[in-house]
């Protein structure tokens, strides 16, 4: 956990330096060359409490040349390759917070602000942290290298509390561990290795290149590969997260054998009691396996006091290319063993810890409140170099929209909408909006789905799964589905709280988000409140184009080996 360094307008200050660092990532490896903020791997945990703001300064500290191969010819009308050090820009993850601290791609800075990107508007950023208690994360959101500054290091935790939280008993202090999940490949020298260009042999195109989607053959959690934990025969607060670039996670706790490297029985149960956007109303205990896209975060108690002694494994069977099931995929690398988890003969004392029945408050959105109703689609094509191509469009657009098309997603403050998400696409995409939560009111085929429709009815739908309950910011859509959210924009029911401007959404596997499955979401003032059709201190702009020059200049934690 990271401490303030200071006030500032007499709330929290955070200055946190983005440095290169080598950092032991396993025993039988040498020392690895990573990215960190406060120069570790992951960054720090950034403690904060609901109401109650903090101000943040994210120095780039970082030396001019890359870690990883940089493909220049990623959206290269924009970004001054040839000219910058190397870029970065933060980004809160499920923050509810002003436009101009979202950390927005075009928004990015060089090593001590020598060079910023268009949409730079501040170095201190303001989290407002007027939204629920909720397990937030920081990371990099670099336009083009977004993909390659977080596989580098730059992410972390940021825990949101209230004293709602507070009072519910649920285990905390040593017995509340936040735990990002990733995937990463080595070198012998324990250097990282990222492919610089498909495997796939077609092609001239540039060298180095994007690739579609990155799977690493290393499970790495709390920046150790291949992990252990050990814990105390009694019950525990994890926190997951899904930090990889890519892959998907379908989780389980079974009974491992160390010695044959065999799988046993089913281990302790996950009980939900929280995701996305923080606790749910009531906890759900988790039907066989969890499901984590890209960027979901799973709030879940496990019971370990039946397994004093025993060795558990966190077990995957998610295929790499995820397309709504599970089993083995032959054709890329998959991660089965995530974590062992080593529990102790005896516990330190007493279990006073809880799991109540009532949590958090998640009030319903209405279907019938809704002031809109939204069609978005997947899809995929190819670019001018014949590389596979992800995209977001429309109902008028469904093969897509590039990112600086005039934006589609322009919603008013205070209003709600429904999104019906299609997914055209052969795989699985989690689709990520940023500043608002959402409800999922659940899914459907292609085949059964109206476009035409004047309204969405639940009970026609395969309702939420199992982790879409309560408030999300990230949804999985499977490929010939078609989920459907509604999301309102601003305060709801002394919930979350108003802001306009510039924002994005965007499939959050990191390697489509870097290669134009990305768009504004332009949030709009109310038509009554007489402020700027902009949001922002910009002139008004009609064209609701994606804003360019020209529109407006662990540490401590859990026992690992």
């Amino acid at each position: 956990m990271i401490e303030p360094t200071g006030t500032k307008d007499g709330q929290p200050y955070y200055e946190v330096d983005i440095r290169e660092v080598q950092q032991t990532l396993h025993r039988d490896l040498p020392p690895t060359t990573v990215w960190g903020y406060d120069g570790q791997y992951p960054g720090p945990t950034i403690e904060a409490r609901r109401g109650e703001p903090v101000y943040v300064r994210w120095k780039n500290k970082l030396p001019d040349e890359h870690l990883l191969p940089v493909d220049t010819t990623i959206h290269s009308d924009m970004v001054p390759y040839d000219s910058t050090g190397t870029r970065v820009v933060t980004h809160l993850h499920g923050g509810n917070v002003e436009h101009t601290s979202d950390g927005k791609p075009l928004a990015w800075f060089t090593r001590d602000f020598e060079e910023t990107g268009p949409k730079f508007e501040k170095k201190d950023y303001y989290y407002v942290n007027d939204q629920p208690a909720a397990t937030l994360w920081y990371h990099d959101h670099s336009l083009g290298i977004t993909r390659l500054n977080v596989y580098a290091g730059l992410a972390g935790f940021y825990l949101l509390r209230s004293d709602r939280e507070d009072e519910l008993g649920l285990p905390e202090g040593e017995y509340e561990i936040p735990l990002v999940l990733q995937d990463r490949t080595f070198e012998e020298d324990g250097s990282l290795f990222y492919p610089t260009g498909p495997t796939d042999g077609g092609g001239s195109g540039p060298d180095p290149s994007i690739v579609p989607q990155f799977y690493g053959d290393t499970s790495v959690v709390n920046g150790k590969a291949w992990p252990r934990l050990t814990v105390e025969p009694r019950s525990y607060r994890l926190r997951l997260l899904n930090g990889s670039n890519s892959r998907f996670y379908s989780l389980k706790l079974v009974e491992y054998d160390e010695a044959t490297g065999t799988t046993g029985e089913d281990g302790p149960a996950l009980t939900l009691v929280g995701n996305d956007g923080g606790l749910l109303a009531q906890p759900r205990q988790v039907e066989d396996r969890l499901q984590l896209g890209s960027s979901a975060r799973a709030d879940v108690v496990v019971d370990f006091a039946d397994y004093a002694g025993s060795t558990l494994l966190l077990h995957n069977d998610a295929p790499a290319e995820f397309r709504g099931s599970v089993g083995t995929d032959d054709g890329v690398e998959p991660l089965p063993e995530v974590l062992l988890v080593d529990v102790q003969n005896t516990s330190g004392g007493d279990d006073t810890s809880q799991v109540p029945n009532s949590l958090g408050r998640v009030p319903d959105i209405p279907v019938e409140s809704a002031d809109r109703n939204r069609h978005v689609t997947l899809a995929t094509q190819t670019d001018e170099n014949g590389r596979q191509l992800h995209l977001l469009g429309t109902g008028e657009e469904p093969l897509g929209n590039r990112l600086y098309d005039a934006a589609t997603e322009t919603p008013r403050k205070g209003t709600t909408e429904i999104w019906s998400i299609v997914n055209r696409t052969a795989m699985s995409h989690p689709v990520h909006l940023h500043l608002v939560h959402f409800q999922v009111l659940g899914h459907q085929s292609y085949g059964d789905f109206d476009p035409e429709a004047d309204s969405i009815d639940p009970e026609t739908l395969s309702p939420p799964k199992q982790g879409e309950r309560g408030w999300n910011d990230v949804v999985t859509v499977d490929p010939g589905q078609v989920t459907h959210i509604i999301v309102h924009f601003g305060e709801y029911e002394g919930l979350f709280n108003d802001q306009t401007g510039w924002y994005m959404w965007h499939c959050h596997m990191l390697e489509h988000e870097d290669h134009d499955m990305m768009r504004p979401l332009r949030v709009l003032p109310d038509k009554d409140d007489g402020e700027d059709d902009d949001g922002d201190d910009g002139e008004d702009d009609e064209r609701c184009t994606f804003p360019t020059d020209d529109d407006n200049r662990s540490d401590g934690g859990p026992i690992f080996e």
